[in-house]
């Protein structure tokens, strides 16, 4: 006959817990069949309701038990695959105009405008001079000088201001990207960067130009220290060296462009007006730090993770291991709770504090531990150290040795020209000669130890017309390692510790580089009194920058772009992970 009810509901059951999201409203034939034997014996088995009740109120939750429970684990499993980290291409709503290309562009330009700021604040124009008494006839005095009087210590003090917020900042920066979006991290930068040369232009006093030339240096650190991993993770596979000479071709345009614009703006609108242009220019950039979907940098994945983990209740995310074990996931209960607003406490604060103390302590250590990274940075020192003192002193030498009547002009052009040049050069050859560690420090010595040859040369010539083109060959060498020496930075240490691997080699060079070499060689000048020798024994130098770089040659290397991060993703899921622009698929796909 039909069976009891009893039996078609565990039938029912049984069907429920194969296919626990039936469509609704959608019923078997062995169901409706059921349905209809059991309405006329429904008075005579008035006892069996309650049970049926219950059982299906316990079925109907362990359908959508299941259901959520199957949700999750597609999500979860879409977590470990990679594609919630991407922001590249979620939903189809990547802005089709963010081309890989195009981001280059734009941290070329703001790493020219950063450069622009310093060439600005040097030049006449907006620098200017005091006011000069001679005769009882005074003249007035112009720019930031004039304005405050300042001797030349306070102005002076004025680019150690601006070295003091960017050599502390990177280190806290590159710290930070461990916790938020390095993307966004730029925009609060170039937020800062925007608001301290306004603030700069809007000063009236000595105190208050300090202390806004040194929240420049903190706008600036965020982008030294994040930007070059994001172009070396967007850059084609055969032009990753080319991509980063780019960017750091910058560095002399900008400089040189600063001190034409500084000229200008400072002489007919006014040196305040210098840094409210500047300002303006890169609020544009400010709002696209801000407005498009953050990328995320190779060997960081906590954005994806986060979004994910807010989608999941606590209670799910605690279950979703297959063997019914319980495992807290990020954005658990566990997790969550440090994240509820709680009452702020110095004790608190203190701990988490020491938290991230310990963690910057660990990497440091993990970073320093790294014997490549160590050599390279170790050469790069040496080698900005006598960069450094050219920049300052340079013309000053020229000028006493040559008797040039235009020593700044000279040294000006042919820096410009051959650091253009040089790097660029310096980005592409490694590039055809293969983008690796060896190949890269052979290039760095090699380029380092000709340019020191030619550039001390140079200085032994008597003629101006022997010192220009031996000078100029010279600094276009030594101008080609400045792409190299960074792909070995970069590629040297994991991808979590890139961050923190460019802002300990931007402070190295700074602090025991181009800092001291001013005044040293100053010194050196005042106890020998001979230009030319003191400019033979600074270029001497650069043999131990070719020396260290040419040990990096023997050093066994490991192009560390290609291992696991920190997290333990393994290599192939991680390529995934990094939520990059669509553009370069093509590029990873065919390395």
């Amino acid at each position: 006959m039909g069976g009891s009810p009893v039996a078609a509901q565990e039938a029912s059951d049984d069907d429920s817990a194969s296919n626990p999201l039936p469509p609704p409203g959608s019923a078997t034939p062995a169901a409706e069949g059921e349905q209809e034997h059991t309405k006329p014996e429904a008075p005579a088995e008035a006892a069996a309701p309650a049970p049926v009740e219950a059982k299906q109120e316990a079925a109907t939750a362990a359908a959508a038990a299941a259901g959520v429970q199957a949700m999750a684990v597609t999500v979860v499993r879409d977590v470990e695959a990679g594609r919630v980290a991407s922001t590249s291409d979620q939903g189809g709503d990547k802005p089709s105009w963010f081309t890989p290309k195009r981001l280059l562009v734009m941290f070329c330009i703001i790493n020219m405008l950063n450069y622009v700021d310093r060439g600005a604040i040097a030049s006449n124009g907006v620098n200017g001079s005091r006011t000069k008494c001679s005769g009882g006839t005074c003249s007035p005095g112009s720019g930031i000088q004039g304005d405050f009087d300042l001797n030349n210590a306070e102005d002076g003090v004025l680019s150690s201001a601006f070295m003091v917020g960017l050599l502390v900042a990177s280190l806290i920066f590159a710290s930070l990207a461990k916790r938020y979006n390095p993307f966004r991290l730029i925009g609060v930068g170039l937020l800062v960067w925007t608001i301290a040369t306004a603030g700069c232009g809007a000063s009236f006093d000595f105190w208050s130009i300090t202390i806004c030339r040194m929240l420049v240096g903190v706008g600036e650190a965020s982008f030294i220290s994040l930007a070059a991993p994001f172009i070396d993770d967007n850059a084609p596979v055969a032009q990753k060296t080319a991509w980063l000479a780019m960017f750091y071709m910058c560095i002399p345009t900008g400089i040189a462009l600063g001190y034409v614009y500084g000229g200008l703006a400072g002489k007919t609108l006014g040196w305040r007006a210098a840094f409210f242009g500047e300002s303006i220019l890169m609020v544009p950039f400010v709002i696209l730090g801000f407005v498009i979907k953050p990328l995320e940098l190779k060997g960081f994945s906590h954005n994806g993770i986060k979004e994910y983990g807010q989608m999941l209740t606590p209670e799910v995310q605690d279950q979703i291991d297959n063997n019914g074990t319980k495992h807290v996931m990020p954005g658990g209960i566990d997790d969550l709770a440090g994240k509820v607003p709680q009452k702020f406490s110095f004790s608190r604060f203190g701990r988490s504090l020491m938290t991230e103390i310990g963690l910057f302590s660990k990497d440091m250590k993990e970073l320093l531990q790294e014997k490549v990274f160590v050599t390279v940075v170790l050469g790069y020192i040496s080698y900005n150290f006598v960069i450094g003192a050219y920049s300052y002193w340079g013309p000053k030498a020229g000028q006493q040795i040559y008797n040039m009547t235009s020593a700044d002009y000279m040294f000006g052009g042919i820096t410009i020209v051959c650091g253009i040049v040089g790097t660029l050069a310096g980005g592409i050859t490694l590039d055809k000669i293969g983008s690796t560690i060896p190949n890269a420090f052979k290039l760095l010595s090699g380029a380092t130890f000709l340019g020191a040859i030619f550039c001390f040369g140079a200085f032994c010539f008597k003629s101006l017309y022997g010192f220009i083109p031996c000078f100029s060959v010279g600094e276009i060498l030594v101008f080609a390692t400045q792409a190299p020496v960074n792909f070995v930075c970069l590629h040297s240490v994991m991808p979590h510790l890139r961050p923190l691997a460019m802002a300990v080699s931007t402070v190295s060079i700074h602090v025991f580089g181009d800092v001291p070499s001013s005044p040293l060689v100053g010194l050196l000048q005042d106890k020998i009194n001979n230009w030319r020798s003191t400019a033979l024994i600074l270029t001497s130098i650069l043999f131990i920058a070719a020396v260290f770089w040419f040990i990096g040659i023997f050093v066994p290397s490991v192009d560390r772009f290609k291992e696991e991060s920190e997290h333990g993703v393994p290599a192939a899921e991680r390529s995934n992970l990094r939520p990059l622009l669509d553009d370069n698929d093509e590029a990873r796909t065919s390395d």
